[in-house]
């Protein structure tokens, strides 16, 4: 498949050393990555990943919490410039945001679809230009890495194991090989890993 625009698609998520990206409690059961998400390590990775993106994709439920939370933290004159930066880059960049519940957009510069991600995708990668960024969410991450149209994928990885919760990597993805262009590891053992797709 060639796109004129050169247009990569990115995704980040964190994960425990057994692959889970929240723990038994469910979606929200966060408590295996606390320690880690504000390391000094956890907050240069962060700013990787937005650098050169200039669209977001959400899911509903990270795009509530995420909208929730990052505005006050780019008015927040007190807070890491890593937090800042990425917070006034998460509104002010374009969103957009799968929703079957959603009928229109809570937030400025965002756009709500009910379709597939792999579609949307596409239409994504014929304009415009910047790096098109799934932004945690793993819905649609998945959706994506099995309709193989994942260029990077931003991953850290908390040296803890959960032991429940949901996993990112399903069996039954197409294979697929990466090759590891960043590596840097954290104080608490935490590592954060950027890895392209080998086309």
């Amino acid at each position: 498949m060639t796109d004129s625009t050169g247009r990569r698609v990115t995704a980040n998520l964190s994960l425990t050393l057994d692959g889970r990206y929240n723990g038994p409690g469910g979606p929200s059961d966060f408590g295996a990555f606390a320690p880690y998400v504000t390391t000094e390590v956890a907050r240069d990775h962060m700013t990787r990943i937005w650098e050169g993106a200039t669209t977001a994709l959400l899911g509903r439920l990270n795009a509530e919490g995420f909208m929730g939370y990052w505005p006050s933290v780019a008015e927040d004159e007190n807070a890491d410039p890593r937090d800042r930066g990425y917070a006034k880059w998460l509104v002010d960049t374009e969103k957009v945001v799968f929703s079957t519940t959603l009928a229109e957009a809570p937030w400025e510069r965002t756009r709500v679809v009910n379709a597939p991600a792999a579609g949307v995708v596409t239409d994504l990668k014929a304009t415009g230009e910047g790096d098109i960024l799934v932004n945690s969410s793993a819905s649609v991450i998945k959706a994506l890495l099995s309709a193989d149209l994942l260029d990077r994928l931003y991953l850290m990885i908390f040296p803890e194991i959960a032991g429940g919760g949901q996993r990112l990597f399903d069996d039954g993805l197409p294979a697929s090989k990466w090759t590891l262009t960043h590596q840097e590891t954290g104080e608490l053992g935490e590592i954060a890993m950027v890895y392209d797709r080998v086309r």
